[in-house]
């Protein structure tokens, strides 16, 4: 963090930061109950205050692996975890009989966090091919000029790399670190790793760098707001989404229903 930057929250803002916010238990992970102007608040609390926080953006997907990995429900334990898609809100509707307040799924909550930080927040990228992150990286700069953007490094870094990636993102004094490696992956090293960093907070994107970079489209708005991108990822690549879609979505909704109220 750097010390010569006053960060001033607006007076209205720390009073209303969701300290005992709702949480929901859904398939063994818990998850925060928030809007996004709450969600906006409570990272920069942690910034503000520089209270460490880990976050995961969890879906359908997400929760399927957890399902089947011990190791992985017991680190997003540790993480506040934001629902991500139409299959969690359901499995909310369904065991709680309440939706959502929002969809915070990463490719826009994270873009909507830069737009209405009351911060000029320090930002680290990590993770993606070389040259998806350097793009991701300067289309972000372009798009959010009142942040640092501080740098960058791609995921395909050795084991023996790790401690000096640590200390070159800790010397640079991040505020948030956005780690893109796709999940399991990301939580994983974010749990092993974010204390060595000093990244205030450490949030697991997923394929943000992609949209960022132009390497992925986006689904239009009018599909987005009707929580159907998956339907336009699984046809822009049926190949490698065809399993996580169709059979997983299927082995969520089934798990969803056993747990219902």
């Amino acid at each position: 963090m750097n010390q010569d930057v006053a960060y001033k929250l607006p007076v209205n803002l720390l009073p209303s930061l969701p300290g005992n916010a709702l949480t929901r238990t859904l398939q063994d992970v818990r998850f925060q109950v928030l809007t996004t102007e709450e969600a906006v608040t409570l990272l920069d609390t942690h910034v503000h205050t520089h209270d460490p926080v880990k976050i995961a953006i969890a879906n359908a997907h997400t929760l399927n692996t957890a399902r089947g990995n011990a190791q992985y429900r017991h680190v997003l334990a540790g993480f506040k975890v934001f629902n991500d898609g139409i299959g969690i809100d359901l499995a909310s509707r369904m065991r709680y009989g309440e939706h959502f307040p929002a969809n915070l799924n990463g490719t826009d909550f994270i873009p909507a966090y830069f737009a209405r930080s009351a911060l000029k927040l320090r930002i680290f990228m990590l993770g993606a091919q070389p040259q998806v992150v350097q793009r991701a990286f300067d289309a972000a700069r372009h798009q959010f000029p009142a942040h640092e953007w501080l740098g960058f490094n791609d995921g395909f870094f050795s084991p023996e790399d790790e401690t000096a990636l640590c200390e070159r993102i800790r010397e640079a004094r991040v505020d948030v670190l956005l780690v893109a490696m796709g999940n399991p992956l990301q939580e994983f090293w974010i749990e092993r790793c974010s204390a060595n960093t000093g990244a205030s907070v450490c949030v697991g994107v997923g394929a943000l760098f992609d949209f960022l970079s132009g390497e992925a489209n986006r689904a239009p708005s009018w599909v987005r707001q009707a929580k159907l991108e998956w339907i336009y990822r699984l046809v822009q690549e049926p190949g490698r989404m065809w399993r996580r879609y169709l059979i997983g979505n299927l082995s969520f909704l089934w798990h969803a229903w056993r747990e219902r109220r």
